[in-house]
């Protein structure tokens, strides 16, 4: 699945890019048809089901997106999906999509976690510093987790920055019973 994903992800950001599209709003639409095939049981059955011809769907297609006012893109990269029998991969791609316009466009994600609430001048040095490591534009999301103690805990991808006073007493308690 991962191979799917990924080759569908990057051809979507190909064409993103090489057509001067807005990414955010490109990404914003596909967002949305995510989650109007997640709502919608009798779209997923429709768009994933082999017995309705492929004409049929993308009439179906070209309503929602008449509706929802989906623009060319993003209407033509579900009708491959719908084509090549990809739509039951539809969250997976976008997400990848999503990672893949963050990578090209310099930016990255990070979740960090503190025990209360960081002071706008507190955030600003964090995300600086965040910056100045990974060598690239910051989107944090903050949220709060008493369990932390102090400090923050850091989510950037698959790597974790655990700053935290719960995380300090754990490698303290792992090295004293070593």
């Amino acid at each position: 699945m991962a191979t799917v994903t990924n080759t569908y992800a990057r051809a979507f950001a190909d064409v993103v890019f090489s057509q001067h599209l807005d990414p955010d709003s490109i990404l914003r639409e596909a967002q949305l048809v995510v989650a109007l095939v997640a709502e919608s049981k009798e779209l997923r059955q429709v768009w994933e089901t082999p017995s309705i011809l492929a004409e049929q769907k993308r009439g179906v297609l070209d309503a929602i997106a008449a509706r929802a006012q989906i623009s060319r893109p993003v209407r033509n990269f579900m009708a491959v999906l719908i084509d090549h029998r990809r739509v039951e991969f539809l969250g997976p791609i976008v997400k990848h999509f999503e990672l893949e316009l963050n990578q090209r466009l310099g930016f990255a994600d990070a979740e960090i976690v503190s025990a209360r609430e960081l002071s706008t001048a507190e955030r600003s040095s964090l995300e600086a510093e965040l910056e100045k490591l990974t060598g690239k534009k910051l989107r944090a999301n903050y949220s709060q987790d008493l369990d932390v103690l102090g400090g923050v805990i850091v989510r950037m991808g698959s790597t974790i920055y655990d700053g935290s006073v719960r995380g300090q007493l754990e490698r303290i308690q792992e090295a004293l019973s070593s």
